[in-house]
């Protein structure tokens, strides 16, 4: 018997040694003288895929790096020199083939270069870290089966050194190799000891009969109006015999049904001889679709994915080998917008304002997972996001990440390696002339295209970040990623196909050609399209001057960030107590404040929430904090005011100003504190809900410059029929302004101006107060959008919100938990039953026309019907009558007060119960999605809350809740 056909991923059982201890050579260690099964020193378990530090941090033989100050404490390369981080890894695999089987060992990257050693043998791995290799194995394997692998693995040719001031880069050293260049630390991350060393990526064997299937490649043409469709597929054939293989290649699609049944739409079978030895290019027949469901980014329609199987039988043989991959029907244009000089994206013909946000990459010691990568698309497609620009000081992103914006519907902007700071400039002034291989680079390059070029989400390759590369290497991109002619204008897919060049070269012959390639991340349409630095800025700013028009000149902004504080128990959970100290406050000749964190924040980037001259301290508005969870409280209420205003902002202008938006960043992969909507630990701030509100594809805002009041529909359906409701609330639960805004239209892909909010221009305006917007259905009532502002009229002086904290606002809060395995899914609904004082009649609970999106609960949705406010019947006594047949384990929570008024800023986290709890133990589960999060109910008003997580074995979960005006009540 041999092998199963097809691969077999190679991830357990790694050792690693530093080589300066190991004393036998690679032949050796893979003859005579492997390691122990049992490693004994100086041999220790391995990380793989992974880096030298994560195995030595996962061994704690070196302090974690991500806490406190602990990096200080690790041998810098530049200190240790590259043989401290250079190491040895080393496993065995059984594997025995049959006649005409043949094995090919493959690394899909490491860092930077490494010598590989198999039962005797020698093969060397070329340079640079974003490349693939493969190794035919097939003559080394041991008759038996038993093989012993050995990898020695060198760090990066020029690691550099991080000078005393820091900066963007290091030395920039890193910059003459093609890797990865955050490694030498940045204004958002310390520097990386081991510059990323390691085998970084998956490694596999491969097992095939004669022939072996390389790189397909699939297109997808569009003709009349996207009614019919062709899939075009273009495969290498290598015939590793030293016979012809007479081959049947096949190609299958189909549609995945319930049930882990697919529905086979099309199957085609071709002929094909290949020579021996031979490596040939064939390209199928084309198949054709008529309307297939296209695959749609989050906010415009379905992810729908059909399954593309190629299999290669050979006569005499059988199945040779096989490759299948998802794939999304979808055409992704873009071209520079005349009206605002913005580049404009569409998809499927229709425009897409792109609200999304700037990756870095998962963790810092790339310690990548699938688990983990669904958790962080998921968050973004939670924060109703469309794109995230890969950017290129960090990775060419793997596979993985890809499939999960292709399930979640995120657009994907990818950049090659290179940074204006690390090529072009910089303190000191950087090498301009890119790495210093250029061949490597493309070379690294083209593989990277040809591992990702069949992902739906993957929407443009970009050259470099704040720099183009060196001009043979952007003439040559430029060259390999020019469009086929079906993708090079807007009219093609309307167009008859005979309208077009006659004989055209099939589109899947190209490398890509279905993608622009824009050489920069601020030419062409980008920024000011010139390259020079209008991009930014990276700062705390006032809310409502991102509703101005002097705001921002340029149409597309690739960058724009701004603060990023997580909890407080995150902070507990990375930093000793020293680091728990918060800011000093310090107040300038000028009125303005300037912040001094302690220097375990400075350590880790903290960005201020101030800007002396130009922004007011937007954390002291609410008041001195008094210790850490004070502060950090406060930090959410800023973290939600700022993202949320600017992308209010740049939607009030959209298509009128602006075309899209990046916000940088959207996360940390280290345990920094500045720009990210969740930490590293995966717990979210405020401001990814101020995000995920804000961006909504049906949304209704207060534009804080004029106080009007403004629909934004990105959808491509015309609202019509619809209101809003605009109800004020004051700090004695009175509602002194109520007010519905009735037979609303709103066009598609549109934002509109309703009607200027009246109540701070009335008589005795509160200093501060609420407002409460809902845009709902007329018909019945049912909500498109909610959005909740605490406002002020006092240059948003908000100090009256600190005795507000000692009101005591009754809630009722009803649970139903379902429990699948390790998973749960639990239903709150949350009302506060607070009375206003005077009757009105109010849409007093929240039924949202859609259930949250992407659910991977497996279970039947628990349909809200709609209230019939006239009779006034309750919408919550009706919802809860369905809900309570759904399932068990319902659970009723009072939290007594005897105030009517707002609860504010409500706050839902998720614990484990541990008889044996430390005091200041981190007990939250993470990570966890939240349908809303940061929420806060007027008087009478229900939200419903669905909480998504799975807890470990043993493990008993509670849910609390904090606001506020509540402190950390168990509400289950």
């Amino acid at each position: 018997m041999g092998e199963v056909i097809g691969k077999r991923v190679l991830h357990k059982g790694w050792l690693a040694a530093r080589s300066t201890e190991v004393e036998f050579t690679g032949i050796q260690l893979t003859t005579t003288n492997p390691p122990s099964s049992v490693p004994t020193s100086p041999w220790m378990e391995a990380v793989v895929p992974g880096t030298v530090l994560a195995t030595l941090v996962n061994k704690q033989l070196v302090p974690d790096p991500f806490y406190g100050l602990e990096n200080e404490a690790i041998f810098d390369i530049a200190d240790c020199g590259r043989e401290y981080y250079t190491f040895w890894f080393f496993t065995t695999f059984e594997c025995k083939l049959s006649n005409n089987q043949y094995v090919d060992l493959n690394f899909r990257a490491v860092n930077y270069s490494a010598e590989v050693y198999l039962n005797g043998y020698k093969e060397v791995l070329p340079k640079g870290m974003f490349r693939r290799h493969s190794i035919d194995v097939t003559d080394i394997l041991h008759p038996d089966g038993q093989n012993l692998l050995a990898v020695l693995v060198y760090p990066p040719d020029h690691p550099g050194s991080i000078p005393p001031q820091g900066g963007q880069g290091g030395d920039h050293e890193i910059g003459k190799d093609v890797a990865a260049q955050y490694v030498e630390g940045w204004d958002w991350i310390a520097p990386i000891r081991d510059r990323n060393t390691g085998i970084w990526d998956e490694v596999s064997l491969s097992v095939t009969g004669p022939v072996k299937i390389v790189d397909p490649h699939l297109v997808s043409s569009f003709f009349d109006n996207y009614k019919r469709v062709y899939l075009h597929t273009t495969v290498e054939l290598v015939n590793k015999s030293n016979s012809v293989a007479e081959c049947s290649l096949n190609i299958q699609v189909g549609t995945e049904l319930d049930g882990n049944i697919c529905l086979v739409e099309h199957l085609q079978t071709q002929h094909v001889s290949i020579p021996a030895g031979a490596q040939v290019q064939y390209t199928f027949p084309r198949l054709f679709f008529y309307k297939p469901n296209l695959w749609w980014p989050n906010g415009m329609g379905k992810q729908s994915l059909y399954n593309v199987e190629i299999t290669v039988d050979v006569n005499g043989f059988g199945e040779s080998d096989s490759w299948n991959h998802h794939f999304g029907f979808r055409k992704i244009e873009s071209h520079i917008d005349s009206a605002t000089g913005g580049r404009l994206f569409k998809v499927n013909g229709q425009p897409i304002f792109i609200r999304g946000g700037n990756w870095i990459l998962s963790d810092g010691l790339l310690r990548l997972s699938k688990k983990r990568y669904k958790t962080d698309i998921k968050f973004h497609a939670d924060m109703n996001f469309n794109m995230m620009r890969c950017w290129g000081g960090g990775l060419a992103e793997r596979p993985e990440f890809y499939h999960y914006c292709d399930i979640y519907g995120l657009l994907v902007w990818q950049e090659f390696w290179i940074t204006g700071d690390v090529d072009g400039r910089g303190d000191p002034v950087s090498n301009p002339d890119g790495p210093l291989d250029h061949d490597l680079f493309l070379f690294c390059a083209r593989d990277t295209v040809k591992l990702l070029r069949n992902h739906p989400s993957l929407a443009l390759w970009v050259g470099g970040n704040e720099q183009v590369p060196p001009t043979d290497i952007n003439s040559a991109l430029k060259t390999d990623l020019q469009l086929h002619p079906y993708f090079e204008s807007s009219i093609h897919h309307g167009s008859s196909e005979e309208e077009l060049t006659p004989v055209l070269m099939d589109p899947s012959q190209y490398l890509d050609g279905t993608r622009i390639y824009v050489k920069g991340s601020m030419w062409d349409g980008f920024a000011n399209g010139k390259g020079d630095f209008t991009d930014g800025p990276y700062e705390i700013q006032n809310p409502e001057d991102f509703f101005k028009d002097d705001y921002y000149q340029y149409g597309f902004n690739p960058e724009v960030g701004s603060v990023g504080m997580p909890v407080a128990a995150t902070i507990r959970a990375t930093m000793p107590p020293e680091g728990w100290q918060i800011p000093l406050f310090k107040k300038l000749p000028n009125g303005y404040v300037k912040e001094v964190p302690n220097p375990i924040w400075d350590y880790h980037k903290y960005i201020p929430y101030s800007k002396p001259g130009l922004v007011h301290d937007q954390i002291l508005l609410y008041g001195t904090p008094t210790d850490l969870d004070d502060f950090c409280l406060k930090a959410q209420l800023v973290n939600y005011i700022q993202y949320r205003a600017l992308l209010e902002g740049w939607t009030s202008r959209m298509w009128s100003k602006y075309t899209g938006v990046l916000i940088w960043k959207t996360q940390n992969p280290w345990t920094g504190l500045r720009g990210q909507f969740y930490d590293h630990l995966h717990d979210q701030t405020a401001g990814f809900y101020g995000c995920r509100s804000a961006a909504e594809p049906i949304h209704v805002q207060l534009n804080l410059a004029t106080y009007f009041i403004e629909i934004v529909n990105t959808t491509s359906e015309e609202l019509s029929d619809v209101a809003i409701e605009a109800s004020v609330w004051n700090l004695e639960g009175e509602c002194p302004y109520y007010k519905v805004f009735e037979k609303l239209n709103a066009p598609s892909k549109r934002t509109v101006s309703i009607s200027e909010m009246n109540y701070p221009k009335s008589k005795n305006p509160e200093p501060v107060y609420f407002l409460l917007l809902k845009l709902y259905k007329m018909s019945d009532d049912g909500i498109l959008s909610r959005n909740f502002y605490w406002l002020s009229l006092t240059g948003g002086d908000y100090k009256l919100l600190e005795p507000y904290r000692e009101k005591k606002i009754p809630l009722t809060i009803t649970s139903l938990t379902f429990i699948k395995g390790s998973s749960y899914e639990i239903r709150m609904h949350i009302q506060n039953t607070s009375k206003a004082p005077d009757s009105r009649s109010l849409l007093s609970s929240n039924n949202f026309i859609q259930e949250s999106r992407n659910q991977d609960f497996d279970m039947l949705s628990l349909e809200a019907h709609a209230p019939e406010r006239k009779k006034g019947n309750s919408l919550f006594e009706k919802m809860w009558q369905n809900f309570s047949r759904e399932g068990s384990g319902v659970k009723v929570t009072e939290i007594n007060g005897t105030e009517t008024g707002v609860a504010f800023f409500l706050h839902l986290s998720v614990h484990a119960s541990k008889k044996d709890h430390k005091d200041g133990e981190d007990t939250r589960i993470l990570p966890v999605h939240y349908s809303g999060n940061y929420f806060s109910l007027v008087p009478g008003e229900v939200m419903t809350i669905t909480i998504n997580f799975e807890v470990p074995p043993g493990i008993t979960p509670h849910v609390t809740l904090t606001g506020w005006n509540y402190s950390g009540n168990t509400v289950l």
